[in-house]
C-alpha cells in the first residue's frame, strides 16, 4: 500500500522504515512495536472537550503525560468492502490513570493513489495523507483533506475547526530503536496535541488476522 502511494520514494525509505510499512497481505507478517512516549502534550485549556471528546472513539489521546508506555499495531487485512486495510493502532499505558489511552487508525489506498487514514472507532473521519521520503531515510507524513461520514450524512471537514498532522519517524541504527514525532496544529490556533517517544518492532507472522479488539466497530465505504 505505501510503495503503491509512494512510488520510488518509498525505496528512499531506511530498510527498517521499508519493512515496518511494507506490512500487507501479500507480505503476509504483522509489525508490533513496543516503546516509550517520553512526552505526550496537549494545546491549551479549551483544547480539552476537543480531545476528551475524541477519547470517546479513540482518536487522539488527550492526556498530557511524560515517559507513557505504548503500543503500536499494525497488521494487514481485507475490509468488508474488499479493501486491503492495515491498522494503526497506538495505546498509552498512563502510569497514573486506571485505564488506558487509544488512538485508533486504519488505512486504505485510495482511488485516487493516496493513503486514505479512518480515524476512530467507527471510521467517522477520513483523512488524505501525503507521504515523503526525506535525505536520511526518514518517513514524513502530512495529512491534507478531510472528510466526515456518519449514516446519511457526509461532508468535507472544515479545517478551520480541525487539525493537519505532520509525523516524522526514522530508524536510529545506534540504538536498533524507531523514532517518532508527531504534532497537530490547527492554522488559526497554533499547536492541539502531539507526542514523541522511541520503540522496537517485532514481525510476527500475519497468522489469521488481526486481533478483533483493534478493528473498527464499523467500516466505511466512503473515502
Amino acid at each position: 500500500m505505501f510503495a503503491a502511494a509512494m512510488g520510488d520514494d518509498f525505496e528512499r525509505l531506511h530498510p527498517m522504515l521499508r519493512r515496518r510499512f511494507g506490512v500487507s497481505l501479500a507480505g503476509g507478517y504483522a509489525c508490533e512495536g513496543r516503546g516509550v512516549m517520553t512526552r505526550i502534550r496537549r494545546g491549551p485549556w479549551w483544547t480539552i472537550p476537543f480531545l476528551h471528546i475524541g477519547r470517546i472513539r479513540n482518536i487522539l489521546a488527550p492526556f498530557p503525560g511524560r515517559d507513557v508506555p505504548f503500543t503500536v499495531e499494525n497488521h494487514a487485512y481485507r475490509d468488508p468492502f474488499g479493501r486491503e486495510t492495515v491498522t494503526f493502532v497506538r495505546t498509552f499505558h498512563y502510569p497514573d490513570r486506571g485505564r488506558p489511552g487509544r488512538f485508533d487508525a486504519t488505512m486504505v489506498l485510495g482511488a485516487g493513489g493516496t493513503i486514505v487514514d479512518y480515524l476512530g472507532t467507527h471510521q467517522h473521519l477520513a483523512v488524505d495523507l501525503d507521504l515523503r521520503a526525506s535525505d536520511d531515510g526518514s518517513l514524513i507524513l502530512t495529512s491534507d483533506a478531510q472528510r466526515f461520514h456518519a449514516g446519511p450524512v457526509s461532508f468535507q471537514f472544515p479545517m478551520l475547526l480541525s487539525g493537519r498532522a505532520r509525523l516524522h519517524e526514522s530508524f536510529d541504527d545506534a540504538t536498533d530503536e524507531f523514532a517518532i514525532r508527531l504534532e497537530v496544529r490547527n492554522r488559526v490556533f497554533g499547536f492541539l496535541f502531539g507526542y514523541e517517544g522511541r520503540f522496537r518492532c517485532d514481525f510476527p507472522p500475519a497468522g489469521d488476522g488481526p486481533p478483533a479488539r483493534i478493528l473498527p466497530v464499523q467500516h466505511e465505504s466512503r473515502e
